[in-house]
């Protein structure tokens, strides 16, 4: 096909790397993903190539791709080990090299609208990581990238991504659980304060873009997030969206800590309510970069839809979500909160 590249994602079946997969693929490229294939499988139009990149199940974990040069290679990893040895044994191969990385490496982040200006994390300096040092391995792998390719490279530090199949519950809470409540007729449960920060990036912005711009050749580091938005704009598309007319129940940052629901993600969390004021500054994210280098966002209203779609074959009334209050514990929260304050004679 004329105007056909090789592009290489190292990943190809997960989240993100399936959108720069299948992104790559509808645009006629021959597309290649290395992955163990147990997220899933490669997108249509894409090869699969199984592999563990983990040194103790395989020796090469290369061996098994093609003998050629590839024009693009997608990097997702936050594991320096893997990054290291694809860099390795690819980077004299690869004509264009992105590396997707993260805004959590940056060591401040309580300043709101900060930019590429903020420091950074230290580097960690094991191979392997877990979750508790996800920015310093981020780092790492950075500085993997820079040590082997130098300027030769884009580097993308992305915001928070949402959209459809997001795996961390994050973005979809918002849209599933309006729509949840518009069926039982409850109210929803809200932090007092919306105007906070809530930036989000699209996958399918975020993976197209990727693809343009490794192929084009651009480099350097670039913050590829969303417009900066509020909390208070994604509840209220949430609520447009699924036709939510009910109450909402304000809860104070305190009454929230008083009731043990944790901050922005995991079990019993009220997802993006972000309180600390170190991490104000962590979805109120300077966005001129990604604007700079391209990166075109659709409206949130597209996001949200999408994101409902993922919800509702996930299951509104799911439980134990991964960010988020089971609908039982947030109607008792409420109630709860609702309670103290009329006896406290506030509205």
């Amino acid at each position: 096909m004329t105007g056909s590249k090789t592009v290489l994602v190292l990943g190809g079946t997960a989240w993100l790397g399936g959108a720069v997969a299948r992104h790559a693929a509808a645009a006629g490229h021959e597309v290649t993903c290395l992955a163990r294939g147990r997220s899933g499988s490669a997108p249509p139009g894409a090869r699969l190539v199984a592999a563990d990149r983990s040194r103790d199940s395989t020796p090469d974990p290369y061996a098994a791709l093609p003998d050629q040069d590839w024009d693009l290679v997608v990097e997702l990893t936050w594991q320096p080990g893997f990054a290291v040895r694809a860099l390795t044994a690819l980077s004299d191969r690869a004509r264009h090299w992105v590396y997707v990385s993260s805004g959590s490496v940056y060591a401040d982040q309580s300043v709101v609208g900060g930019g590429q200006d903020l420091p950074l994390l230290g580097a960690l300096s094991s191979p392997m990581a877990d979750g508790e040092v996800y920015g310093e391995a981020k780092v790492a792998c950075e500085q993997a990238v820079a040590v082997a390719r130098g300027a030769d490279a884009l580097v993308a530090r992305s915001g928070l991504i949402a959209g459809y199949g997001d795996p961390s519950d994050r973005f979809g809470y918002w849209v599933g659980r309006c729509a949840l409540a518009a069926e039982d007729g409850g109210p929803l449960l809200v932090p007092e304060r919306t105007d906070r920060g809530a930036q989000v990036v699209d996958v399918e912005d975020l993976a197209a873009w990727l693809v343009h711009a490794g192929l084009a050749g651009r480099t350097g580091t670039v913050d590829a997030y969303g417009p900066r938005r509020t909390l208070e704009e994604v509840i209220a598309a949430a609520e447009w969206l699924t036709g939510f007319a009910g109450p909402r129940v304000e809860a104070t940052d305190e009454d929230l800590r008083a009731h043990g629901v944790t901050e922005f993600m995991g079990p019993r969390s009220l997802a993006l309510w972000m309180a600390d004021e170190a991490w104000q500054g962590f979805a109120t994210h300077d966005d001129h970069s990604a604007v700079a280098a391209g990166l075109v966002t659709r409206p949130l209203a597209e996001t949200t839809a999408a994101t409902l779609l993922w919800e509702r074959e996930l299951g509104l009334g799911r439980t134990g979500r991964r960010a988020g209050l089971d609908r039982d514990d947030e109607l008792d929260l409420a109630a709860r909160i609702r309670g103290r304050r009329r006896s406290a004679g506030l509205p």
